[in-house]
């Protein structure tokens, strides 16, 4: 996922200490030893700090060349260093590309873009051009498609860029639902709503995005819909309450069983588990051990939990990683224990809806099935719950099921991602560092893009030095254009004197 900066660099820099200073303390950083040296573009911060006195930048910059090349001396005056660095000054005006971008001439703007890097060798255009440029790309794109109707276009471009479906621009995830319905994916539009309902939990975002939801979801599903709502925001319960007995009656259905509190009253407080299982599952009461999610409507009824002789051979099938012959020969199911089988390979398949359904039956037959199928289906339902980005219902259940060593750990990891990854996009950028940070203790590392995820989360912080440390690290193991935006972001910052 690519992150988004809120941040914009302003052009000017900090008087501080002169350049006698400034080459005084470069002294005594750097040893005897000549080994391998700094390039033209490794010297071009730092000799734009010279230029302009930014004692503070200097100071950092310099001590990221002498861990970067230990051995070398820099020479004892600035035009010994702009010799080194050559063409290192050059660089390249971005008034003209921010023009363009603002008038959305977006294929101009990437023209001017790609021309600069060939006049200048090294340049890149920060980070925050490039995000806004992809980011207004993928509006217009997705804007277009929703206009002409053209759903698959729609759906395309909300995928390539993920930040369109932010709280602020809530009205792009419902047109995304109706394109999701006009392509007869009406799975997808209920997913949508239910992200919504997740992550934006302001009730003017709520009420209108369930209004719109109940104009395709069943009872049951809009009673799920609800639910979801209240657990994001508690503090809307009786408003919610409120809004669902009148969605309800308008289609002559009956009032819910019970009240979000009523619900609350009767859950008890789960048992603690590792530091860990608490940081992925907040603080919540417990959910039943029994899965909420609804088994799918199978053969018109319940089925009965055992009896169809195609098991033996579906399950060989899964154990064998086949999945497609395995749903080929578990169609329209006939036990319970044949349909548990086949939402593993549904799983696997990417029919995550279809899979939580499987489960959730087996799940809700408990221990009948015997062996370790009550925690192992419990387990399915997480893990369709977060592919269907179910970040919240997955983790009350995980608080209150006894996984093992190695599926908590699948588990939790997953939803520290997406909690992570949310915090993030609703702007709580040190709430997405607590998380990231949790992922990290839990996996032992952290996925590139989720570390680049945190690197600009210090930015937004104004936690400058772990941020600059966090994007050279990663771009010490693969240098990007993405890392080297990224590192000009925080130079740009410095001189700002954010």
């Amino acid at each position: 996922m690519r992150a988004h900066l809120t941040l914009r660099a302003r052009p000017g820099a900090r008087r501080a200490l002169g350049l006698a200073a400034a080459f005084a303390v470069a002294a005594l950083l750097a040893p005897a030893p000549l080994a391998a040296d700094p390039g033209a573009e490794d010297l071009r911060a730092l000799i734009y700090y010279l230029d302009h006195n930014d004692q503070r930048s200097v100071q950092a910059e310099m001590r990221r060349l002498r861990a970067q090349f230990p051995g070398w001396s820099p020479p004892d005056n600035l035009d010994a260093l702009r010799s080194l660095g050559g063409q290192a000054t050059a660089t390249v005006d971005e008034a003209p590309i921010w023009a363009r971008i603002e008038r959305g001439d977006y294929s101009g703007a990437r023209e001017l873009i790609n021309q600069g890097r060939r006049e200048v060798p090294g340049w890149t255009p920060n980070a925050e051009m490039l995000q806004i440029l992809e980011l207004n790309e993928g509006q217009a794109a997705f804007d277009a498609a929703v206009s002409r109707r053209d759903h698959d276009a729609a759906i395309a471009a909300a995928r390539r860029t993920p930040a369109l479906m932010r709280c602020e621009a809530i009205n792009n995830a419902w047109q995304l639902a109706e394109m999701y319905e006009l392509a007869d994916q009406r799975g997808h539009a209920l997913n949508t709503y239910r992200g919504v309902l997740g992550t934006c939990t302001r009730y003017q975002d709520a009420e209108p995005t369930l209004e719109k939801a109940n104009e395709i979801a069943s009872l049951e599903q809009l009673g799920e819909l609800f639910e979801a709502a209240r657990q994001a925001a508690p503090a809307n319960a009786d408003r919610l309450d409120a809004l669902e007995q009148r969605l309800r009656a308008g289609r002559g259905g009956a009032a819910p069983a019970q009240t979000a509190q009523a619900s609350s009253a009767q859950q008890g407080s789960g048992s603690g588990g590792n530091a860990q299982a608490n940081a992925a599952s907040g603080t919540a009461a417990a959910a039943p051990s029994a899965p909420t999610a609804p088994a799918a409507s199978v053969g018109g009824g319940s089925l009965p939990l055992r009896g169809d002789g195609r098991v033996t051979r579906v399950r060989a099938s899964k154990e064998a990683g086949d999945w497609a012959a395995c749903l080929t020969g578990s169609s329209n199911p006939r036990s319970v224990e044949l349909l548990y089988e086949r939402a593993w390979c549904a799983y696997n398949m990417d029919r995550p809806g279809e899979a939580l359904a499987g489960f959730s039956a087996a799940a809700r037959a408990g221990s009948a099935l015997g062996g370790n199928v009550p925690r192992d289906a419990s387990f399915g339902v997480m893990l369709a719950s977060l592919e269907l980005g179910m970040t919240e219902e997955a983790a009350r259940l995980a608080a209150s099921t006894n996984l093992t060593s190695e599926q908590r750990v699948e588990v939790e990891s997953i939803i520290l991602d997406q909690r992570g990854v949310r915090a993030y996009l609703g702007g709580e950028y040190r709430q997405s560092i607590d998380y990231l940070d949790a992922l990290e203790r839990l996996a032992g590392s952290l996925r590139r893009d989720l570390a680049m995820l945190r690197g600009y989360a210090y930015m937004n912080t104004r936690q400058l030095e772990e941020a600059h440390e966090a994007f050279s690290r990663l771009h010490s193991e693969l240098a990007t254009d993405e890392t080297r935006a990224a590192i000009e972001s925080i130079r740009g910052m410095r001189m700002a004197g954010n």
